[in-house]
């Protein structure tokens, strides 16, 4: 069974505090990986916000055939860090030569370009960067965004950390959204683009759980979109149908619930919006997902939400203080890093609700 958990903070983060997070639930998942999605992003990274940030992992060449591409495109790096790792004998973890984090001003071209069309621009260029490199595991390109890093590993975590020396907290790598993962894809083969978090133009998903309805959703999307590439994992289809459903049709947060997870006939029949989430039902029924699951999500705002499979059977639980909300799959990972809030606000989401927080830290129970 996967753990997962996530951070929203009014200060910065560090991602020590994702490792403990995850640490304190050991035993539910197996140390075959850690994976992170750093979003609203601090320390050396701050003053970039408003420009996209390459995360990659590669060997010599694949750093060659990712400096080629963004050339050939027009990027022009102005920021770059190489975190110093760890290479001690004895950890387990199957390392990259490389780990790295470029920050790119836009091509020239784009410089009275629409948002849109600089969205567009970073998609493509890292469908590009992922095919380039993909022949060998030359290497890989796990988001290019503005104000965004990712990193993943295959391994144990707690080496991972060690390895990276992010078990130490500093002001240099922080942020104030962290999501993130304790465990690789299990179900099929282990590859670094198939562990949690998933992350595509600004909106990043993780999962605890199965998702039974893969096939039908797989076979949907992949006509859908040509971002939805990949399919490493069935989880994956989460992160395709949220930004599916928000970015490209442009439904509210709470429709993305109605599509995944439908009520019942009988109940939409007594809606206002009756008409809406049956057209919803009709067009995008090859989206529904089945199976055990818990779902963490972040929209491009940074806007944070999390809700469950109709019949709740993967948990979850969400607990705060006046700086800092996190959600985990257990709720010995906020004890880790809140034990001293008021255990008595600790949200327990049901089946037909999202619960969501906004950048004001108010946390917001929508009902299905």
């Amino acid at each position: 069974m996967c753990r997962i958990g996530a951070i929203k903070s009014r200060h910065y983060v560090h991602p020590s505090q994702a490792l403990l997070l995850m640490q304190s639930q050991q035993k539910g998942h197996d140390n075959s990986g850690f994976a992170m999605v750093m979003q609203d992003l601090g320390g050396i990274f701050e003053n970039y916000k408003h420009l996209p940030t390459l995360s990659l992992a590669c060997t010599d060449e694949g750093l060659q055939i990712a400096k080629a591409i963004m050339d050939a495109r027009g990027f022009r790096m102005v920021h770059e860090w190489e975190p110093q790792t760890n290479r001690q004998p004895g950890l387990d973890i199957q390392a990259m030569p490389h780990y790295v984090f470029q920050t790119f001003d836009y091509p020239e071209t784009y410089a009275d370009a629409s948002q849109k069309d600089k969205e567009e621009l970073l998609l493509d260029t890292r469908l590009e960067l992922r095919a380039g490199m993909e022949e060998d595991c030359k290497g890989f390109a796990y988001s290019f965004w503005p104000d965004v890093v990712t990193l993943k590993e295959i391994g144990d975590p707690r080496d991972i950390g060690t390895f990276f020396n992010i078990w130490e907290a500093d002001d240099k790598f922080t942020a104030k959204v962290i999501t993130a993962q304790c465990r690789q894809n299990t179900n099929y083969a282990i590859v670094r683009y198939a562990a949690h978090p998933f992350f595509i133009q600004g909106y990043t998903a993780l999962a605890n759980g199965e998702n039974t309805f893969y096939q039908k959703n797989k076979e949907f999307q992949q006509n859908l979109h040509r971002g939805y590439i990949g399919f490493e994992s069935d989880s994956q289809c989460f992160l395709y149908t949220l930004h599916h459903v928000h970015h490209e049709l442009g439904w509210p947060l709470p429709y993305y619930k109605h599509v995944i997870t439908p009520l019942p006939f009988e109940d939409v029949v007594k809606r206002e919006d009756q008409q809406q989430l049956l057209a919803l039902r009709q067009s995008l029924a090859h989206l529904e997902i089945n199976g055990p699951n818990t779902i963490i999500g972040v929209l491009p705002d940074n806007t944070m939400f999390t809700c469950c499979d109709a019949k709740k059977l993967r948990p979850v639980v969400v607990g705060r203080d006046e700086d800092t909300v996190v959600l985990s799959s257990e709720v010995c990972g906020i004890n880790e890093i809140l034990p001293n809030r008021n255990w008595e606000t600790d949200i327990y989401p049901n089946e037909r609700e999202i619960v969501v927080i906004d950048n004001n830290l108010e946390v917001q129970r929508w009902k299905q």
